[in-house]
C-alpha cells in the first residue's frame, strides 16, 4: 500500500518548511488564552504554563522528528499509525486531523479574523467575514499549487514582520515593572490542577508544531528537513509566545481580561484592549490589523496542509476516491471537504467548545503517534533510534496521558466527545474495510 503524494515533484525547501511551522501554530490561540487564564492564575503562573506547553511541543517535535527521519512520507499521524501501529489507529488519526485537527483551528481563526475586521469596521458580521476568507483561501490553494506555495510563503513573511513589530512596540512602551494583580478566582495553594487545565489552550496555541510530517513528501530532504524544520519553528514560536505572553501580563488586569469572556458578542478582543489602553485607539487598531493577518496566515497555512492527509486516506482506500490528488494539483476535493467542516463549525460552535475538543483530540492522536517510535526501535529492519528521541517520545505520551485524564476528570462534556471520536472513527474505519473487501472480491 504505497502512501506517498503524487502531487509534483518535491518544491518545499528547509526555511520554507520552517515557515509552515510557523505558520500553523500562530493563530488566535495565543491571542486569546491569556485572558481566560488571567482570571485563575497569575502572571508567575501564566508564563510558567507557557513554558511547560513549549517544553511538551519540542519534545513531540522530536520525537516526530526521528519517526519522519525514518519514514520520509506525507501524511501524519494517519501515515504514521498505520505503518507502525495499526490502520484502524491511522483511520482514526486521519478522522481526528479532517474534524479537530484542521477544521476547528481553521473555524477558530476564521471567528478571530471576524472579530478583529468588525473593530476596523464595525456592523460587519465576524462570522460572514470569517466565511469569506475561508472560501477565499479555499479557492487558491484548491486550484493551483505554485500560487498556493507563493501565497503561503508571503502570508509568513507579512505576519513575521507584523509580530515583530507588534512586540517591539510592546517592550517599547508597555510597562516594565513585575505585575502585582491577582486572579479574581484564584485557589489556595499552588494552582497545580488550573496549571493543567489550561494546558488545553496552551496546547491549541502550540497546535502545528507538527506541521511539516503532513507534506514531508514534498520537502527536498524530507528525512533531514522535517525535524530540522519542526523543531526550528517550534522553539521560534514558542520564543514569541513567552514574549507576547509577557507583554499581556505586565500590561493586563484581570478586569481587562474579562473581555475574553464576552467576545462571542463584542467582538473586542484581548491584544485590541490591551494595545488600546496602553497607547490609545489607534493602537488598537493597529493591533487588530496585525492579529487579523496572523490568523489569516495561520488558516491559509492548516488549507494547505490538511488536505494532504485526507488525499492519502483517500488513496489508502478509507476515504472516497474523490479526496484524492491527481495530476500534479493541489487535493481539489479534500480541499473543499475541510472547508465545508470549517464553515460549519464558524456558524454552529462557540470558541471555548472547540478549542477543548480539538485539543483533546490532538494530545491522544499525537501521544499514540509519538509512541511508534518504540515499536520502530524494536523492529530489527528500521534504522536505529537515537536515545534522547526515545527519552523526548516517552515524556511526551506521558504528559499527554496526564493531560487527557485531567481534561475528563474536569469536563464530563470532553469524556462524552472522546467517546464520540473513537466510536465515530472505529465505524468508519470497519465500514470502509468492508467496502475495500467488497471491491477486492468483485475485483
Amino acid at each position: 500500500m504505497d502512501g506517498s503524494v503524487d502531487l509534483q515533484q518535491p518544491r518545499i525547501h528547509r526555511w520554507s518548511g520552517v515557515g509552515l511551522v510557523v505558520a500553523n501554530m500562530v493563530g488566535a490561540g495565543v491571542l486569546l488564552s491569556a485572558g481566560f487564564m488571567a482570571q485563575r492564575m497569575g502572571p508567575t503562573a501564566i508564563l510558567l504554563a507557557w513554558v511547560f506547553g513549549l517544553v511538551v511541543a519540542l519534545l513531540g517535535a522530536r520525537a516526530y522528528g526521528a519517526i519522519a527521519a525514518v519514514s520520509g512520507r506525507s501524511g501524519g499521524e494517519y501515515r504514521y499509525l498505520s505503518d507502525y501501529l495499526h490502520p484502524s489507529l491511522g483511520s482514526l488519526a486521519g478522522w481526528g486531523s479532517l474534524w479537530m485537527g484542521f477544521s476547528a483551528p481553521i473555524a477558530v481563526d476564521a471567528i478571530a479574523v471576524g472579530a478583529f475586521f468588525a473593530t476596523l469596521v464595525p456592523g460587519v458580521d465576524p462570522r460572514v467575514t470569517g466565511s469569506v476568507v475561508i472560501a477565499v483561501l479555499t479557492l487558491t490553494h484548491a486550484l493551483h499549487a505554485p500560487t498556493s506555495t507563493w501565497t503561503q510563503n508571503a502570508l509568513v513573511v507579512v505576519k513575521a514582520a507584523l509580530l515583530l513589530g507588534f512586540v517591539a512596540f510592546g517592550l517599547g512602551w508597555g510597562a516594565h515593572a513585575w505585575p502585582t494583580w491577582t486572579p479574581p478566582e484564584a485557589e489556595a495553594g499552588l494552582p497545580v490542577q488550573v496549571f493543567f487545565e489550561q494546558q488545553y489552550w496552551i496546547a491549541f496555541a502550540f497546535s502545528g508544531w507538527n506541521a511539516a510530517i503532513y507534506v514531508a513528501g514534498e520537502f527536498k530532504d524530507p528525512r533531514r528537513d522535517v525535524p530540522r524544520a519542526m523543531v526550528a519553528g517550534t522553539l521560534a514560536v514558542g520564543a514569541l509566545y513567552l514574549v507576547v505572553n509577557l507583554i499581556f501580563v505586565v500590561n493586563l488586569t484581570p478586569e481587562l481580561a474579562k473581555v475574553v469572556f464576552s467576545y462571542e458578542q463584542t467582538r473586542i478582543t484581548l491584544a485590541h484592549t490591551v494595545m488600546t489602553h496602553l497607547v490609545g485607539e489607534a493602537g488598537g487598531r493597529f493591533t487588530s490589523v496585525l492579529t487579523l493577518l496572523a490568523c489569516v496566515s495561520a488558516m491559509s497555512a492548516m488549507i494547505f496542509v490538511g488536505p494532504r492527509v485526507y488525499a492519502q486516506m483517500a488513496k489508502d482506500g478509507f476515504l472516497p476516491a474523490a479526496l484524492q490528488a491527481s495530476d500534479g494539483r493541489p487535493p481539489l476535493g479534500s480541499v473543499l471537504l475541510q472547508s465545508a467542516l470549517a464553515l460549519a463549525m464558524v456558524w454552529t460552535q462557540s470558541i471555548l467548545d472547540v478549542v477543548r475538543g480539538a485539543s483533546l483530540v490532538m494530545m491522544v492522536c499525537t501521544a499514540l503517534t509519538a509512541a511508534c517510535l518504540f515499536v520502530i526501535a524494536r523492529r530489527p529492519d528500521q534504522p536505529r533510534v537515537p536515545k534522547d528521541a526515545l527519552v523526548a517520545a516517552g515524556l511526551f505520551v506521558a504528559a499527554q496521558v496526564v493531560l487527557v485524564v485531567i481534561g475528563a476528570q474536569q469536563s464530563r462534556l470532553l469524556s462524552i466527545e472522546l467517546a464520540v471520536f473513537v466510536a465515530v472513527g472505529a465505524v468508519a474505519y470497519a465500514a470502509t474495510r468492508r467496502q475495500r473487501r467488497l471491491g477486492d472480491a468483485r475485483a
